[in-house]
Parts: C-alpha cells; sequence; structure tokens
C-alpha cells in the first residue's frame, strides 16, 4: 500500500472533484441541447400547421422559436441535469473511474457533493435565463406570432397597447379580463391624417367577431371648423381586432420575472382579487432551480446502486422516465392546489420534497 501525505491526498481528492463537476456540466448542457432541439422541432410542427394565417411565415416561425427557446430551456434545466448526470456518472461506473476514486480517498458521500457543485452552476445559470432573459424574450414570441397571424399593428407602451386598422389609431389602456377591455380611445384621420373624430369608452365588451359594444362613450367630431361632443351610454364599435390578439397583454406568469410575480401577487390581494394562479407560478419558480439539485440526487443511487453493466441507453431511458413522471405529477399537484384553493408554496414544494426524500433514503442505503 502506498502512503499519501495529508496535502498530496486532498490535492488529488480537489483535481478528482473538478473533474467530476466539468463532466456533470459537460453531460447536462449536452443534455439540454439534444433536448431543447427536441423540443423546438416539435414546436416548430406544431406552429407549420398556421403557416400561411395572416402574415405568418417560415420567417415569423423560426422568430418565434427562437424567442421561445429561452423559457423552454428553463423548464428543462432540471431534465436536462438528470440526464447528464446518469450519462457521465454511469460511464464512469462502467469504467470503473468512481471505484477508483473511491481507492483515492473520495467517498461516495464526495461523489455525490462534488455532483452537487455542478448543480449550483446549473442552478445559477437557470436563474439568469429564468430572470432576466425567458420573461422578455417570452413577451416577444408571443407578440411576433399574434401580430402575424392577426394581420394587426401593435405597439406596447407605457401608455397601454396601441394598434393601427387603416387610418383608425386604437389605444387599448387595460385589458380587464378575456374578451373585455377598459379604458378605450379610438382616433379616425383622414387620407390627409387631420384628425377626424375620437372616442372614449371607459368598457368595451367583445361580441361577435368584428364588432364590440362601448360603454359610457364620450364622442367628439371634428366637423370643418367646429368641435361637436356628445355623450352617450353605449353603442356599437366595429373593429377587425381579435380577442386572441389582446390576450397577449394580459398579464402572464410566463412574462414576469420572479420579482415582477411577487409585486402582481401583491397588487392582486391589495384588490381583492384571486392571485393563486400567479402565487403558484411564483413558488414554482422559486422551486425550479432547487428543482435541479433535487434530480442531480436522484441520479446517484441509480449510478452507484446499479451493476456496472448497465447500459447508456439503459440509464438514459431511466433518466427519461423520471423526469417525465416528476413533470407529470408536478403539474396535477398544481391543478389540484388550484381546484381545491390549497396552499400555493406547498403544492409547489410538495413534488420535490417526496422525490428529495425518496433520494435521500436510497443513498443511505448506499451508505449502509
Amino acid at each position: 500500500m502506498v502512503y499519501l501525505a495529508p496535502k498530496t491526498q486532498a490535492t488529488i481528492v480537489n483535481v478528482i472533484n473538478w473533474y467530476i463537476v466539468k463532466e456533470v456540466l459537460k453531460g447536462s448542457f449536452a443534455a439540454l441541447v439534444v433536448l431543447l432541439t427536441l423540443f423546438t422541432l416539435f414546436t416548430f410542427s406544431d406552429e407549420l400547421k398556421d403557416i400561411g394565417k395572416g402574415d405568418y411565415r417560415l420567417r415569423e416561425i423560426l422568430l418565434f422559436l427562437f424567442f421561445d427557446a429561452p423559457t423552454v430551456m428553463y423548464e428543462l434545466m432540471p431534465t436536462a441535469a438528470l440526464l447528464g448526470s446518469l450519462f457521465v456518472l454511469g460511464a464512469m461506473a462502467n469504467n470503473r473511474e468512481l471505484v477508483a476514486m473511491q481507492a483515492a480517498g473520495l467517498s461516495i458521500f464526495g461523489i455525490i457533493k462534488a455532483v452537487m457543485m455542478a448543480g449550483l452552476i446549473l442552478a445559477i445559470f437557470a436563474i439568469g435565463v429564468g430572470e432576466f432573459i425567458a420573461p422578455e424574450a417570452e413577451y416577444d414570441a408571443m407578440m411576433i406570432r399574434s401580430t402575424a397571424q392577426e394581420k394587426q399593428v401593435v405597439l406596447q407602451t407605457r401608455y397601454g397597447l396601441w394598434l393601427r386598422e387603416g387610418n383608425v389609431f386604437i389605444n387599448v389602456r387595460q385589458v380587464a379580463a378575456e374578451n373585455k377591455l377598459a379604458d378605450i380611445s379610438v382616433f379616425e384621420l383622414n387620407k390627409d391624417y387631420h384628425l377626424v373624430s375620437m372616442v372614449h369608452a371607459a368598457h368595451a365588451d367583445f361580441v361577435a367577431a368584428g364588432r364590440w359594444k362601448f360603454n359610457q362613450i364620450q364622442r367628439t367630431d371634428v366637423v370643418g371648423e367646429r368641435i361637436v361632443a356628445a355623450t352617450l351610454p353605449q353603442g356599437d364599435f366595429q373593429s377587425s381586432i381579435d380577442p386572441a390578439l389582446l390576450n397577449m397583454v394580459v398579464v402572464s406568469a410566463d412574462n414576469l420575472s420572479l420579482y415582477d410575480l411577487a409585486m402582481y401577487v401583491d397588487f392582486l390581494k391589495k384588490n381583492n382579487q384571486k392571485s393563486q394562479l400567479f402565487e403558484l407560478a411564483f413558488w414554482g419558480r422559486v422551486v425550479n432551480p432547487l428543482v435541479i439539485f433535487v434530480m442531480l440526487l436522484v441520479s446517484a443511487p441509480f449510478v452507484i446502486g446499479i451493476k456496472r453493466g448497465v447500459s447508456v441507453g439503459a440509464r438514459i431511458m431511466v433518466g427519461v422516465l423520471i423526469g417525465m413522471g416528476f413533470n407529470v405529477f408536478d403539474k396535477i399537484a398544481g391543478h389540484l392546489g388550484l381546484v381545491y384553493d390549497l396552499n400555493p408554496a406547498l403544492m409547489a414544494v410538495l413534488p420535490s420534497a417526496l422525490v428529495l426524500s425518496i433520494s435521500l433514503i436510497a443513498i443511505a442505503k448506499l451508505r449502509v
């Protein structure tokens, strides 16, 4: 037996730790690229069904996929971490590298610790994408698809949503709910772009295709050098604006960062409105980076506890089944929480907590 000085052994352990970290990161990002490519191809196939609708062409589809990619990447990160770690650690086990590492002084706990260090880097990357890139990119993706399909000129500003139909300009300050608008102004210009009329309505309801009902109307017409004002309780407004186009400006959890979600939940509560959906989204955002650590912990028992001869394909199949099963369980828990008005934080944490408990029990058995 060769005796190693403590400093030498510590150096060897550090080298092994960073080797595991780098390999797990490489495997995880490779898995992420593969998963993102597959999901993009599936989405591309779905979007092709709408090609030719309005101005929705191949260019718009590719732009939509490009801006949608960060959100998909963020959601796939835990599964990619699981698949990458299963692939990398499985290959190490088959090549007896894990046995050699333990012989060099690295315990099972040390191997898992190195995998968790890789998980920390992956979690930081996921938070960066999910908080600073995905929300804005997802909004741009929805804007590109909706405006192209509906053939409307749309501009989202701090003063609301602006739409144009020929010489008619429409400003919507608030999308109150599906098929309902509030604080709407309509400006009609002549061919010389001089103001002909202005209509303001406190509320508007979608009646049928091409028809809206305005309520509490204030109308101003410019007739020659005179201005004629009138007030009406309600009236019809003909417009090709589709509610589907307006729905893209309704606050969506996918378009909000963690901070924005917290602010919006607080706003809803102060105004006595339902906030469960956005609370669930908020806690889901909090938990999602932690799910990466849970998925990496799941990989340890399947690698260390399974015999060396297991093929890479079998390990990947296990990873896919676990990842898909977890996602299904997570979605079911979230919907049950919304249906039965359960605590959003509990329903967001519950799936991960259960899987974490099972993983820790399995790891504890490995050490016995």
